[in-house]
């Protein structure tokens, strides 16, 4: 996994960042890997440079003033990215909510089978997620269906936070364009690599919901994902 590098954005992961990041690194000694922490009164960002002096050159910490989104944290990430010289670029979940063992089959889509973007998928076998309430499983099964059938993307799992770009995809899209900000963030960029004609391959993966930490979302981040793709659409209509 030469010139790889994984993003994970953090605010108060104090409970999961060490596991996380050994988690990763054991993946392929030549993954790098960049914490965006967004000042987490816990300290997760404290931790993170204490781990330094074990990873050093392999783990890096970009610290923000304060809590500003998920998005713009990974806004920030990609750009960090492609100051440097990676070819490939994962998102992915502080949490484990996304399985590090599946990191190798993201990159195996992009490096061996030629995607250029490969999503971790929940939804493109049926249903994989484990430990969710029916409710959640519905409200997000239902809105990768309601976004795939707005955008006409062939995408099953559309709000997917696990994965891999290769770096020409991200160097195509005018990042400073993008709006979202919560999990619309992941539809948004989906939509424009998709409109850019980027080859897209879903992998499935099994999601397993979070055991330790509080999870971010919110009705304002599920209220921007639901009408915000809808403005998304007829923008992109109108610049054609």
């Amino acid at each position: 996994m030469l010139n790889t590098v994984v993003i994970i954005p953090t605010y108060n992961e104090i409970e999961n960042i060490e596991a996380i990041i050994r988690a990763v690194f054991s993946q392929s000694e030549h993954i790098h890997l960049l914490i965006v922490d967004d000042n987490s009164p816990d300290l997760t960002g404290d931790k993170v440079k204490t781990l330094q002096n074990e990873f050093a050159n392999r783990l890096f910490l970009e610290t923000r003033n304060k809590k500003s989104g998920l998005g713009t944290a990974y806004i920030h990430g990609f750009k960090w990215c492609l100051n440097k010289d990676y070819e490939y670029i994962f998102e992915m979940d502080a949490d484990f909510s996304h399985n590090p063992n599946d990191i190798s089959k993201l990159y195996n889509a992009c490096h061996v089978n030629h995607a250029d973007m490969s999503i971790g998928s929940r939804y493109v076998t049926g249903v994989n997620v484990v430990n969710w309430p029916m409710s959640r499983v519905l409200m997000s099964y239902g809105a990768s269906k309601y976004v795939r059938l707005i955008t006409g993307m062939k995408i099953h799992d559309t709000t997917a936070g696990f994965v891999c770009y290769k770096r020409y995809v991200l160097e195509t899209i005018n990042l400073d364009t993008i709006k979202f900000i919560g999990y619309a963030f992941q539809i948004e960029m989906k939509f424009k690599t998709y409109l850019k004609k980027f080859n897209i391959v879903e992998i499935p993966v099994i999601f397993t919901d979070r055991t330790r930490g509080a999870s971010k979302l919110s009705s304002g981040i599920i209220s921007e994902a639901i009408f915000g793709v809808i403005s998304m659409k007829i923008k992109s209509l109108f610049k054609k």
